[in-house]
């Protein structure tokens, strides 16, 4: 586990401290919860879903191969280097 240091503000810093003690945990277990809440991760070796991975997915296997052939036939020159 690595270790982290960060600045709060007082106000948040003792809602912090309130949270931990209301559910009998420390300050770190609350914070690591609300970090993968946020950042979308379940358990520590949790892969995030990523919605926009697939966004240029044409749906077509030849897309990439052809990709040459369709910029010139829209009008943009497209040269090798």
């Amino acid at each position: 586990m690595k270790r982290t240091t960060i600045t709060l503000p007082d106000d948040l810093a003792l809602e912090l401290d309130r949270e931990a003690r209301r559910r009998n945990v420390s300050a770190s277990e609350v914070v690591r919860e609300a970090l993968r809440s946020r950042l979308g991760a379940v358990g520590e070796r949790t892969k995030r879903h990523i919605p926009f991975a697939a966004l240029g997915n044409s749906g077509y296997a030849t897309t990439g191969r052809d990709s040459e052939q369709t910029l010139e036939e829209l009008g943009f020159p497209y040269r090798r280097r």
